[in-house]
């Protein structure tokens, strides 16, 4: 069994995506034994981000909109006002959570706080990392939430993020996680209403939760 730790949960607000990462390179580089496990809840200014991998041609028209190439996994996304990004800063050594497991328990966060407000069809998608929704009278599922990790010595890095109520217009200019076609939504299109600090708030409790459990080899 690994450690049951809970997380130092740390409301930022709002903050450059560019400052994010240094404080999270910063943070992971900075770690020993005693560093505790931290989740960073975040609002950034409009930015598209690429992940290691990414393929540059879905990138479709980013307009002013800044792209910063960065060093988690998966293609391109775009972050923006009205999206909760949570960074989760945890020694996966420590804990004995593995990278597939990590994923899959933010997967499940995210999906449990939408059960909680009432959207019973949010689920996972096989090899698509993220949260998606079945939603009424829409071929498909829709994408409301996206996972991307960075392993660090041993470390994660960045997270997931959850659109609230923000202007979903720059999704049009990139193929979401390299996804074209990918109708991407926010929580207020399936009709839930919340604020950014009180979906920040429930995310965090429901990843605190989930990485609170001792994990199985």
């Amino acid at each position: 069994m690994g450690e049951a730790r809970l997380l130092r949960v740390e409301f930022r607000g709002r903050m450059a995506y560019r400052v994010a990462l240094q404080e999270m390179l910063a943070y992971t580089e900075g770690r020993d034994a005693s560093t505790p496990d931290a989740l960073w809840l975040v609002e950034h200014p409009p930015v598209y981000t690429l992940g290691l991998a990414a393929d540059p041609s879905h990138l479709l028209d980013t307009g002013e909109i800044e792209v910063v190439q960065t060093d988690r996994g998966g293609q391109v996304t775009y972050h923006g006002p009205g999206q909760v990004l949570a960074y989760l800063l945890m020694d996966l050594r420590r804990s004995g959570h593995h990278v597939r497991e990590t994923v899959a328990l933010l997967e499940e966060s995210g999906i449990q706080m939408l059960q909680s407000l009432g959207c019973s069809g949010a689920c996972r998608k096989p090899a698509a990392p993220g949260v998606y929704v079945q939603e009424p009278g829409q071929a498909g599922l829709s994408k409301i939430a996206a996972v991307g990790l960075r392993i660090r010595r041993g470390c994660s890095l960045h997270g997931m993020s959850l659109n609230v109520q923000m202007d979903l217009r720059p999704f049009a200019g990139i193929h979401p996680c390299g996804m074209p076609g990918l109708r991407t939504i926010d929580l207020a299109t399936i009709g839930i209403r919340l604020t950014w600090q009180d979906a920040a708030e429930q995310l965090a409790a429901q990843i605190q939760a989930a990485f609170k459990r001792p994990s199985t080899p």
